[in-house]
């Protein structure tokens, strides 16, 4: 089990780097050749645009789980009308999902409490980022199906020539052509198309793993897609509502005004950065999981969990107490301005412990997506924002408006909250039989 878990959560822990990158590379290189304004607009919008792009991810879950009980059962018809399926319903979804944001983005720069300097970069950001959400949703798409396939590789190689095409881009739009919060934007949406050409290009050339595609898998079935929804649905609204809750808290900063919006902006990427090896294990857990209960295997499915969570703590523990010593300095790679990087580096202190909690509920939250029950994870995750990491920022923010530290500690307790909830729900279900059963 052990050894399944390493080869396939390694490539996905170098996607997942290297999808980081992507989204690092427009702060650090506009904090090179821009002011504050201009890394405030980016930041701001680029969380924005996570959040997009998690909720994505998240429903695509759905597809992976879907494909991993039918491989797991040897079903492959069953598995190509899932994948017929899943691709009609993000075509459509991707395509209204660009039309209406696109025309929300006044009304987004707004509720985001953006410094008057950055709403112009942030607008034109997200404007341009938000007409390029079916790029997105084509990548995360395929990606999703080969990972229901048990093969993390392909879009690994996938990610890496986006994320090198957006580096090259970036220097090129925001450095040569000095095009600011625009350039960043413009990379990040052309990177993305560039990645989907090459994965089509694979697909067609080297098939999907067995699975043949047939003109009949496009035609849209109603069990089909709602298996595919009934994963999918509460895993983009418990991703959405955590990306909401960093969002309202991102507020919080910037009404502290351009520092301390500047460096939560900055910390939020180095954290999801940090993040890669928790939000690894979700992923691995969700995908061999999934294979394993389709055939029947629980144990495995279960030391598939057990071993996740061994990792993602052993990771946690040596990350935050590294953390202590090189906070300001990590920090300081985005930006030269001394005032941001020293509260940037308060506030990373605090927020990393987050990562040492995290990772136990990511491994639960993929563990119950494998059985289906992905609204396990939905209550956690609500439960945690809106009793703990919402209020707890809000409350800290006043009670110590000189120093992000406190804000920080407040999501590490909230993540604290879901760990609780999720040993509760894990060991009540497992008592019922809920994880030694039939697969959802």
């Amino acid at each position: 089990v052990l050894k399944n878990v390493l080869r396939f959560s390694l490539p996905y822990l170098l996607s997942y780097f290297l999808q980081t990158l992507y989204g690092m590379a427009d702060l650090l290189i506009i904090g090179q050749f821009d002011g504050v304004a201009g890394t405030t607009a980016v930041s701001i919008g680029s969380q924005v645009m996570h959040m997009v792009t998690v909720m994505l991810v998240g429903l695509a879950m759905g597809i992976t789980v879907g494909i991993g009980h039918a491989v797991g059962a040897g079903e492959n018809r069953r598995a190509g009308s899932t994948i017929g399926n899943g691709a009609m319903l993000f075509l459509v979804l991707s395509a209204a999902l660009a039309a209406l944001l696109a025309g929300l983005v006044g009304p987004i720069t707004a509720i985001m409490s953006t410094p008057a300097e950055a709403v112009a970069g942030t607008r034109a950001y997200l404007t341009i980022c938000f007409i390029g959400i079916p790029c997105i949703t084509a990548y995360n798409i395929i990606a999703a199906i080969y990972r229901g396939l048990g093969d993390s590789k392909s879009p690994m190689y996938f990610i890496a020539v986006a994320c090198a095409a957006n580096i090259v881009l970036d220097l090129v739009f925001m450095g040569a052509l000095g095009m600011g919060p625009v350039g960043a934007a413009l990379g990040t949406t052309l990177s993305q198309a560039i990645s989907v050409v090459v994965s089509l290009a694979a697909i067609l050339k080297r098939g999907l793993d067995g699975v043949q595609l047939q003109k009949s898998d496009f035609r849209p079935r109603r069990a089909i897609i709602g298996r595919i929804l009934r994963v999918g649905v509460p895993v983009a609204m418990q991703d959405g509502l955590i990306q909401i809750s960093f969002l309202i808290i991102t507020v919080i900063a910037n009404r502290r005004g351009l520092t301390d919006a500047a460096a939560v902006g900055i910390v939020e990427k180095i954290i999801s950065f940090i993040f890669l090896v928790p939000s690894s294990m979700l992923s691995t857990v969700s995908a061999l999981g999934a294979q394993n209960v389709g055939a029947g295997k629980h144990d495995r499915a279960a030391g598939t969990l057990y071993y996740a969570i061994g990792i993602s703590l052993t990771f946690g523990a040596i990350v935050g107490v590294l953390v202590q010593f090189i906070a300001p300095d990590a920090v300081a790679l985005f930006t030269t301005d001394a005032a941001v990087a020293a509260a940037g580096g308060w506030y990373l202190r605090g927020y990393i412990w987050d990562c040492f909690f995290a990772g136990i509920h990511f491994s639960f939250s993929g563990y119950f997506c494998a059985y289906g029950r992905s609204e396990l994870s939905f209550l956690h995750n609500i439960l945690a924002i809106v009793l703990v990491r919402v209020p707890g920022a809000y409350f800290m923010s006043k009670l110590f408006p000189d120093n992000l530290l406190p804000m920080g500690l407040a999501t590490a307790v909230g993540s604290l909250l879901s760990v609780l909830i999720c040993l509760t729900a894990y060991l009540l279900l497992k008592r019922k039989g809920t994880f030694g059963g039939k697969a959802a």
